[in-house]
């Protein structure tokens, strides 16, 4: 079973080869192509998946060697593939979820002239991803994470006829570039200290590893991650990547990119646990992003970028879950899978009514669409339901798993890093009440566009309102089917350990605790939004509101530390660089310029001159010699 393995990467990588280099011939059919390569490449994976669950747990892993990519003396790079319960769980999610959303794509993209290559650019990032979460080495891992980094680029910016989705392509492309350097520096930090980049080594020495060096390469780590996985200080591209096709917003926002960070770390964890200090680092970027994503969607009327800074969010719970060491690593990849379901289901949802809005985003013209669009409404609600954490959907089982294990790291970090999820628990629970009320509840608010054209709601084909459906189902039932028995935490336990913790206060608590502040999030959103009638037009706002809506200022702060920063340093090194440089090389040959003019004056093309030289040369040799003899 293991020479299957290299075929869940090879066959959406044919399908991205093929639909790129087959040219407009295969216009009509390329689409098929690619959502026939994503689904057997899911196939591939459900049989993997079936043959290790015949298999006990410690002989579940798998491993495929390929070829040695670079064998010199001292440093050897192979092309292996490991195959585990971790990377089994991101080879399901990402292909099943990928192919759902290329399924939908058929309807989304149906009148794209360049369709083609858009499902070409879908397959290419998912064999980047599958291969991400294949590899056997860091190296490897590596070639993965920068495919994955230039898919999203050409996704993101594909329709480059708009300006702001070539910026926003940019934009990810560079702060994304930040981030790799960290994991290109962590991995030379790695053959440094342990003299290889294999998983299994690395990870087995970092008991006889000095806590320095680890943590320094904890650190770096992170820093990837934050890039990946849009977390503070790494997160301002996440909004502005919304300017690509809907489709591609679910299959970055859900189940795939975002999800790389956490995927690095869990899969680091034997760094991280040798690093205390990183860990720390690891659990507070996550508690500031979770606060911060959910803060940002609170203000946007763009239902995407409202979805994108929840996104934002949960991605920081499963940080903080995983800064939390064995307690948490668990929960981070079983919070990754339910979000993968619910988000996936609402970022669908929410391109199904832009499809029957003639692609308006802004929530405040929309009111009233659920009798218009049942179908979109029924499935998106039961997305955010499970995404609120409302008792028995995904969301329940999964989040309230990340608050106990917050409290369960004990003192006063625990109970501030539990306060902060219950209180992301709360902002998560207004803010999507608002985009449900805005979207589907009150009066239609829908105007006639600059050209006269009314919007006129209805429900999307079925290529796109099937994908709904089955995400909805997973949304229902994957974090009870999960939870029971332990069945999620037996199965990565394995990979991942795991260890209980002792927490302050019991499941019960924290589930009614919970339980108030969602019921508390949801009041305040019907008082805000339910009761009143909306403007169509956005008041002015608190600070905190404007702030909100310029992302809590963070393309401000970027562009005065970082753009200005870099242009003042730009132009410091262009001074020394003109002064100092240039000036001692300049000044070196000046002076030999000076030196050689003064000395062609001797070389007069006049005999005698030259002849009075050489006599005066002998007379001084002459004398000297004289007066060393007298000496």
């Amino acid at each position: 079973m293991d020479n299957l393995i290299a075929l869940l990467v090879a066959a959406p990588l044919l399908g991205a080869a093929v639909l790129l280099c087959g040219g407009r011939r295969l216009d009509r059919f390329g689409h098929w192509i690619g959502t026939l390569l994503a689904a057997v490449s899911f196939v591939i994976g459900a049989v993997l998946f079936v043959d290790m669950l015949g298999k006990g747990a410690e002989h579940r892993a798998l491993h495929q060697y390929l070829f040695s990519w670079i064998p010199v003396e001292g440093f050897q790079a192979d092309v292996a593939f490991q195959l585990d319960q971790l990377s089994m769980t991101f080879v399901l999610l990402i292909t099943g979820v990928g192919t759902l959303i290329h399924i939908y794509s058929i309807g989304y993209m149906e009148h794209d002239e360049r369709r083609r290559r858009f499902f070409g650019y879908l397959n290419l990032f998912l064999a980047a991803m599958l291969l991400l979460v294949l590899a056997d080495n860091y190296l490897l891992l590596y070639v993965g994470w920068e495919g994955v980094g230039l898919a999203s680029y050409l996704l993101i910016g594909f329709w480059q006829h708009k300006p702001s989705a070539a910026t926003a392509a940019k934009k990810a492309f560079l702060v994304n570039r930040v981030g790799d350097m960290g994991l290109s520096i962590a991995i030379m930090l790695m053959f440094t200290t342990f003299g290889t980049f294999a998983f299994g080594p690395v990870l087995a020495s970092t008991g006889g590893t000095s806590e320095g060096k680890l943590t320094a390469i904890g650190l770096m780590l992170l820093l990837a991650a934050c890039g990946k996985s849009a977390q503070v200080p790494l997160q301002s591209w996440l909004g502005d990547a919304m300017e690509g096709p809907t489709p591609v917003s679910a299959l970055i926002h859900a189940a795939t990119m975002v999800t790389a960070g956490v995927y690095l770390i869990v899969r680091s964890g034997a760094i991280f646990n040798a690093a205390p200090d990183a860990q720390l680092v690891v659990v507070v970027v996550g508690a500031v992003t979770l606060l911060f994503g959910a803060i940002v969607g609170c203000a946007k009327d763009d239902i995407k970028k409202a979805l994108a800074g929840s996104t934002m969010s949960q991605i920081g719970y499963m940080i903080l879950a995983a800064g939390l060491g064995p307690i948490g690593y668990v929960f981070a990849i079983m919070h990754l899978v339910t979000h993968g379901f619910f988000k996936a289901g609402l970022f669908l949802g929410a391109g199904s009514v832009m499809h029957g809005m003639n692609d308006e985003v802004d929530m405040r013209k929309f009111g009233g669409l659920r009798t218009y669009m049942p179908v979109t409404f029924i499935t998106f609600g039961v997305g955010y339901l499970a995404i609120i954490g409302f008792p028995g959907l995904s969301g329940f089982f999964s989040k309230d798993k990340i608050i106990e294990a917050a409290f369960a790291k004990g003192g006063t970090e625990g109970w501030i890093l539990g306060g902060v999820a219950l209180l992301g628990a709360a902002i998560t629970a207004f803010y999507m009440t608002r985009v449900m009320l805005l979207t589907f509840f009150g009066e239609k608010r829908w105007q006639p566009d600059a050209e006269g054209h009314e919007p006129h709601p209805h429900e999307s084909p079925k290529s796109m309102t099937i994908p709904m459906i089955v995400l909805a189902f997973g949304s229902v039932f994957a974090g009870g089917f999960f939870s029971i028995g332990d069945r999620f935490l037996n199965w990565l336990e394995p990979v991942t350990g795991h260890s209980h913790g002792d927490s302050p206060v019991s499941a019960a608590t924290v589930t009614a605790a919970t339980m108030v502040v969602l019921v508390i999030g949801v009041a305040i959103a019907w008082t805000m939004y339910g009761r009143r009638p909306v403007p169509v037009v956005a008041p002015r706002g608190s600070l905190l509101t404007r702030a909100a809506r310029r992302d809590l200022l963070q393309d401000d702060f970027n562009h005065v530390v970082l753009v200005r920063g870099g242009e003042h340093l730009t132009r410091s090194l262009v001074y020394v660089d003109h002064t100092l440089v240039d000036g001692v090389v300049n000044g070196t040959a000046a002076s030999m310029g000076g030196l050689s003019g003064r000395l062609r004056k001797l070389q007069n093309g006049y005999a005698r001159t030259y002849a009075v030289s050489m006599f005066g040369g002998t007379a001084v040799v002459i004398a000297a010699t004289l007066l060393m003899r007298a000496v």
